[in-house]
């Protein structure tokens, strides 16, 4: 799964988040509770969506272009009010992430035919949430890839 991939890289790739990057369920968990990750900057990975480019259609096949994203969400606690040091928190993780992924493709060990046809690119960042002490920050990149069908 490349959510999976993604939380591998960053655990290796990412000092500051000293190993704190979990999946889609400890998001979910967290959220309904209204809470954040105790020890932070922390990370979260979610494959959150799929986005259809160009298809051509033949006799007996169809071929799409597709880029899968992926979502990264970072947490920060202890922030003042005022955002200064929100700042001086989440930017040095925000681009230690970007660097860690821009650029990559996870090596699937599958057959050419099944490795994404990419590499991830960011799509785009924001400021979720800055509030009560905490910031989360959204980080969407995405990987190209194509649909092979026989028909």
């Amino acid at each position: 799964m490349l959510a999976d991939d993604v939380i591998h890289r960053l655990k290796e790739s990412v000092p500051d988040l000293k190993g704190r990057v979990e999946g889609a369920a400890s998001l979910v968990q967290l959220m309904a509770e209204n809470k954040v990750p105790q020890t932070t900057p922390a990370a979260n990975v979610i494959s959150s969506g799929l986005q259809g480019g160009q298809a051509q259609a033949g006799t007996g096949f169809f071929t799409q272009a597709i880029e899968e994203i992926v979502s990264v969400f970072l947490s920060f606690r202890n922030v003042d009010g005022v955002g200064k040091r929100a700042t001086d928190l989440y930017l040095p993780v925000r681009t230690g992430v970007i660097t860690a992924l821009c650029g990559w493709a996870p090596d699937t060990g599958v057959t050419d035919a099944e490795e994404p046809v990419g590499v991830f690119r960011l799509r785009s960042g924001q400021v979720l949430r800055m509030q009560a002490g905490t910031l989360i920050y959204q980080l969407d990149f995405a990987i190209g890839d194509q649909l092979r069908i026989l028909q």
